[in-house]
């Protein structure tokens, strides 16, 4: 069974750094560095977050098309989480001819005359059985952070987020995979994780649910873990068999009769397919970006790494797995 290479990676806006983690401008071929970064991953699957389209501050590149081809991916989508112009700090200016709610891109809208956007991508080189996205509401508050060029910290908005799933054809069947980001409000990004569990609950199994969660250590995955995934075990026909015979006996009365027990759901466990700090990409110390599964066997998952990048402030993260 041959290993898939499943990514994740934040893309800053494919904005070049220099290795201390400072800004570089964009070269003239202003794609060319994510281009780049994103062939070097290999990746059969990427999901991407922070992605413009059409946005004058990365020379007005349409990334998910240019990652995708940079992959070779057969399919791809990009959601917008929101069409307009980033603000300094104040966070977006909204652009009044956009569409109203989430909009999403494909191969066949590259080139198309839409407004500047910014969202999450999902790539794969796989057949896609099925594809969704939703949109998330940002958090009606923000938080103080640290805004590059700026001291101390600074109030800074939440902003809409957007998440995609698809049904891909792995060799051994149909699986999910979604991609998203997170606010970055403390609470308010949990309901969004169990939010996306709900979900794609009508999806098949496993599930690989990748991103840039904003979250750290076990919570994502005590997050999936406390939706209620469940999975029988024993089917219900079996049961049925056991109470027919267990009826068609004659009563014994010198024995005890046995009763049939429909058997418990068991809770499965999410987990984490690899556990390496990605952020800052310059000197690592957390881990936003997980690769999060149930379903899948931990005999089926291979090395996992976190490579450096010469675009974002995240380092993309790639793991092996046997689908």
């Amino acid at each position: 069974m041959s290993q898939l290479r499943i990514a994740t990676f934040n893309l800053l806006h494919g904005q070049p750094l220099a290795p201390d983690g400072t800004p570089r401008p964009y070269p003239d071929d202003a794609g060319e560095p994510l281009a780049e970064a994103v062939a070097a991953l290999d990746a059969d699957v990427l999901a991407v977050q922070e992605v413009d389209r059409y946005q004058p501050r990365s020379g007005g590149t349409d990334q998910a098309a240019v990652a995708a081809k940079a992959m070779g991916a057969a399919d791809w989508r990009f959601a917008a989480a929101l069409h307009g112009r980033p603000a300094p700090v104040a966070g977006w200016v909204p652009d009044a001819s956009a569409p109203a709610g989430i909009r999403v891109y494909g191969p066949g809208e590259v080139g198309d005359e839409a407004p500047p956007a910014y969202g999450t991508a999902l790539l794969t080189r796989l057949p896609v059985r099925h594809w969704r996205a939703r949109r998330f509401a940002p958090a009606p508050f923000g938080l103080p952070l640290r805004v590059a060029g700026r001291r101390g910290l600074t109030p800074v908005p939440d902003e809409p987020r957007a998440a995609l799933a698809a049904v891909l054809e792995g060799e051994r069947g149909p699986f999910t995979v979604v991609a998203a980001h997170l606010s970055f409000v403390p609470g308010w990004n949990m309901a969004q994780l169990a939010g996306i569990r709900r979900w794609i609950a009508d999806l098949p199994q496993p599930y690989l649910v990748l991103g840039d969660f904003n979250l750290i250590g076990a919570v994502p995955r005590t997050v999936l873990g406390g939706a209620t995934a469940l999975d029988r075990t024993a089917p219900r026909e079996r049961v049925r068999e056991l109470r027919t015979a267990r009826r068609a006996r004659p009563a014994l009365p010198a024995q005890r009769r046995r009763r049939v027990r429909e058997p418990r759901a068991r809770l499965q466990g999410w987990y984490d397919l690899a556990r390496t700090p990605t952020y800052p990409s310059h000197r690592p110390a957390v881990q936003f970006d997980h690769v999060l599964a149930v379903g899948v066997p931990r005999s089926a998952v291979g090395p996992a790494d976190a490579p450096r990048a010469a675009v974002s402030d995240h380092r993309p993260l790639v793991v092996q797995v046997s689908l």
